[in-house]
């Protein structure tokens, strides 16, 4: 058996599996192209999705020509794979197990990946090749194989692959085919542990479906505890599912993707990290888990939160990112040795941005701490003495200069963002300290909130275009001032924004799909275009929805809907093509639906928002 030929595939043509410490994609062809062990920010095992020679990849797929076809097990997160052709129907079906009582320790004692594979009508032919690429392809690792499998050993990991059927040495992996007849199914299984015994590796524990069956029902009590019952509810559900999917089980961070420089733009160079946790999606997270009824999720978030909350030295900064435990420190590094997805290099580890000097931050904290304290659990005296050091910090920086939300790269300004942030930030915790008689300086934050609300309408609003605009003196637009109304900063029916929204929709939106900006002016110090902003075109729906224009609103959202993969999952960006962009599953994308079809759901039926 030789190599098998392999092409990158489009990004939009992977799902998604998870067992809540790390995820696997897994595209329709059946192969696996990326993966970290034993976590989300691990360095790869599999990675063919940023170098399809170097990367890694273990396929299993019907060797027959013909269509391919995916699909989640109804209300889970187990992927089915199928293959359609003249011989017959073919399944590979995929799951990371998942089992309660190991979600409260600190590490699991094992990852897997189960791969059960069926010859559903017919008599089919599969052919398997695994080629692992250990730490992003960079150490080199010795194959031994045996009756139970193969056993690949780098110098800091080692996977086994429990393998029913006979493996051959072929390049750097192992290979096998193998026919199935109709009702006849084999199970593969990759094992790696955190602290393993390498003998240990290929020893087949249990029967897969022992492991399987128990994931399936875990997902399936999960969802159950969704309390959403409006409109697009099963679109809603994927989006919860994949949120939870992001989640890193021992600490509640949630990633904002599980990949990394998958580009925004075909051989351009905006490629960057999202496997840590940003501050700025706190609010966002917290507000779509709460809306839809996963309380303990959104205390679990918290509680990480707070605990970066408490590291902040006196008087001192928010960080605006850390690694999923908590590292301060992420520091950015190039992959040369990979080409990156279609060349579209450089490959990125690490992200240079933690360092960054973001105002907003502050507001999302804040609204976060907010809405945990009315819908979960009262704030503690800690937290409380905490948050207000780290507002005193605000109140005296909130004029400086920043990057902003987009991390831009091409100099500090005053972005109208982050002002309105800073004021949310202020309003909020005065609303709460009210709300619970907790001390505060409030003759002087208040006096602070009000300046700050003046600057935005001065500085923020350029009156020739009758529009609030990215920074104070510019001329352009930002998809940023949609988030105004959605966090309480103005109404949705001043004037001012009903102009903006006319401003931005001559400017920055194309059909249901929104620019966060326009990149080609270069004012975010890269080179190359990106595609539209998925995140974005949600909070356009939601503020269509909440400036009373419901007819437009949720036609939009119906054609955002149908950017989504076949799986119901988007990427970071949507491109020119309507194809997907940038690093896949994004979080942030996904909370922005659930928000924007909770309060459209709300709006037609009658309801505020």
């Amino acid at each position: 058996m030789e190599k098998p030929d392999y092409d990158y595939l489009p990004i939009e043509d992977y799902g998604v599996i998870g067992d809540l410490h790390t995820v696997a994609l897994v595209g329709m062809n059946g192969s696996i192209d990326w993966c970290c062990l034993p976590h989300f920010d691990s360095p790869s095992l599999f990675g063919a999705i940023l170098d399809k020679h170097k990367g890694g990849r273990w396929q299993i797929a019907a060797v027959h020509p013909g269509s391919r076809k995916q699909m989640y097990f109804p209300d889970t997160n187990v992927l089915i794979t199928r293959f359609l052709g003249a011989e017959g129907v073919g399944e590979v079906m995929d799951c990371m197990p998942v089992e309660e009582d190991v979600l409260p320790r600190e590490k699991a004692e094992y990852h897997r990946i189960i791969r059960q594979v069926t010859a559903v009508r017919g008599a089919v032919t599969f052919r398997l090749f695994c080629e692992p690429a250990f730490n992003y392809g960079r150490d080199a690792h010795e194959i031994h194989v045996s009756e139970a499998g193969a056993l690949f050993s780098a110098t800091a990991m080692a996977v086994g692959l429990i393998s029913p059927v006979p493996l051959t040495r072929v390049a750097k992996g192992v290979g096998a085919e193998f026919i199935l007849k109709a009702g006849e199914s084999l199970s593969f299984i990759l094992r790696q542990a955190e602290k393993a015994d390498n003998r240990t590796l290929l020893s087949r524990p249990t029967e897969s479906e022992q492991l399987v069956q128990p994931t399936i029902l875990f997902w399936k009590r999960w969802l159950a505890r969704s309390r959403y019952r409006g409109r697009w509810r099963e679109t809603v559900d994927r989006s919860a599912l994949t949120l939870k999917l992001l989640t890193y089980a021992p600490t509640g961070a949630i990633v904002a993707a599980p990949t990394c420089s998958l580009p925004e733009s075909i051989g351009g160079g905006r490629n960057w990290d999202y496997r840590y946790t940003w501050i700025r999606d706190a609010s966002f997270t917290v507000y779509a888990f709460l809306r839809i009824g996963f309380t303990e999720e959104a205390r679990h978030f918290m509680e990480w939160m707070a605990a970066r909350l408490r590291e902040v030295k006196p008087r001192g900064r928010l960080q605006i990112m850390y690694g999923i435990n908590g590292e301060h420190a992420l520091d950015e590094t190039i992959l040369s040795h990979w080409e990156g997805y279609r060349k579209s290099g450089p490959v990125r580890i690490g992200n240079g941005a933690y360092g960054q000097h973001q105002l907003d931050i502050y507001g999302e904290m804040m609204d976060s701490v907010y809405l945990c304290n009315k819908y979960v659990t009262p704030i503690s005296h800690d937290l409380w003495h905490s948050l207000t050091d780290i507002l005193e910090w605000m109140v005296e920086h909130w004029r400086d200069a920043d990057e902003g939300i987009w991390e831009m790269r091409g100099g500090k300004r005053q972005n109208t963002h982050s002002k309105v942030m800073c004021w949310v930030a202020l309003d909020r915790a005065l609303r709460l300290s009210a709300k619970r008689s907790l001390p505060i300086k409030r003759a002087a934050w208040e006096k602070e909130r009000d300046e700050i609300y003046r600057t935005v309408m001065d500085k923020g609003w350029n009156p020739k275009l009758r529009s609030f605009v990215r920074s104070a003196g510019s001329a352009d637009l930002d998809a940023s001032c949609l988030l105004m109304p959605m966090v309480k900063f103005i109404s949705p029916t001043d004037p001012r924004m009903i102009s903006t929204l006319d401003a931005i929709q001559r400017d920055l939106v194309s059909d249901s799909l929104v620019y966060r900006y326009r990149a080609e002016s270069g004012v975010d110090g890269l080179k190359g275009p990106e595609g539209t902003f998925s995140m974005c075109s949600f909070w356009w729906v939601e503020c269509l929805a909440r400036a009373g224009k419901l007819e437009e609103a949720r036609l939009t959202f119906e054609k955002m809907l149908g950017y989504a993969n076949h799986l119901g999952l988007y990427a970071e960006e949507i491109g020119q093509g309507g194809e997907a962009l940038g690093n896949f599953p994004q979080a942030f994308t996904h909370l922005g639906l659930i928000s924007a079809a909770f309060n459209l759901d709300r709006a037609l039926n009658g309801g505020s928002v």
